[in-house]
């Protein structure tokens, strides 16, 4: 009932504008903690140290507060718990996040006004925005939507469901624990100073946490793209050049299914990085190709999810 309920409203509603969420309260803790341990620890073994102890601080803290507010809910009233529950879920699905951060962009890119489609964009990525061509930024939008299906939408459900499956754990508790994990590799988990050192536990454990959800959408993907085999094999030969164990394959995944090419070069404050090319270029990338993105994201969600309530419903019961 919870994850049929938590999909509607990430549907319907999303993120509403000036709501609380928990990446915000995760992203206020990480920033305090690291500002922290950056000024107390001032060589590498006690930034690793001090790493460890901020990710599992976050991830295991945030699992555990939400199965706390989840459980004060259920004492209150059964129904309180569901819909406490729902919310929650909700905040860690980024389906509808990810269509409204499309449409920001594509907008005044399909207008012809490239300089607000570039301001737009430079509020979800971080490469430098402001000289890119229609084309670089059609790219840069369809690499975030094929990078964040995984992790931002699709390892977070994979989450909630295997919580779900355990007695008296519940769906909230591993999906929160995971988007911490998220959260953390999204804020320190850099290879450049000052992180180098204090987020490298973030970033590993994130990879590692990602991996399984990862290659399950890939195979997902190909299976409703029709043509799995072939999206392997693009896969394997391209996704594996990349350096993230993880975004090199989601994205591969949707380049080889939509017949388009991704990757290339990117700049970063003004410094040039050169990311491998992932699927052959068939097709330029056109807004109907990102849209195509988001509906196999789509698809793909809720084939899991009829799946996981399938799994549910089979099991005896789990309170």
């Amino acid at each position: 009932m919870t994850l049929i309920i938590a999909a509607i409203l990430d549907f319907l509603i999303g993120d509403p504008w000036g709501w609380p969420h928990p990446v915000q309260v995760m992203g206020w803790v990480i920033s305090r903690l690291s500002k922290f341990w950056l000024r107390i620890c001032q060589n590498p073994i006690t930034q690793k140290i001090a790493g460890i102890l901020l990710g599992i601080i976050l991830i295991i803290g945030s699992g555990c507060i939400g199965w706390l507010i989840v459980q004060l809910a259920r004492e209150l009233h059964p129904i309180l718990a569901v819909v406490i529950e729902s919310i929650i879920l909700a905040s860690c699905f980024a389906l509808r996040s990810l269509r409204t951060a499309t449409t920001d962009v594509l907008q005044p890119l399909i207008a012809g006004n490239l300089s607000a489609a570039r301001q737009a964009l430079s509020n979800y990525v971080g490469r430098d925005t402001q000289n890119l061509s229609e084309a670089e930024i059609l790219r840069a939008v369809l690499e975030t939507v094929s990078e964040n299906a995984t992790d931002g939408v699709m390892a977070p459900l994979f989450y909630a469901v295997v919580g779900a499956c355990i007695p008296n754990l519940g769906a909230v508790p591993l999906a929160l624990a995971y988007k911490a994990s998220s959260t953390l590799d999204s804020m320190v988990g850099y290879k450049e100073a000052p992180y180098t050192y204090l987020g490298w536990f973030s970033a590993r454990l994130e990879d590692y946490l990602t991996w399984l959800p990862c290659r399950l959408t890939v195979i997902t993907l190909g299976l409703l793209s029709g043509k799995p085999l072939s999206v392997w094999l693009i896969c394997r030969r391209d996704a594996i050049l990349d350096p993230s164990p993880n975004s090199g394959w989601s994205e591969c995944a949707y380049a080889a299914i939509l017949g388009v090419q991704v990757g290339g070069t990117n700049w970063y404050r003004g410094v040039a990085k050169e990311k491998p090319l992932l699927g052959d270029a068939i097709y330029p990338i056109t807004p109907m190709t990102i849209h195509q993105a988001l509906q196999l994201t789509r698809y793909s969600f809720l084939l899991w999810l009829g799946i996981a309530i399938a799994i549910l419903f089979l099991l005896p019961n789990r309170s």
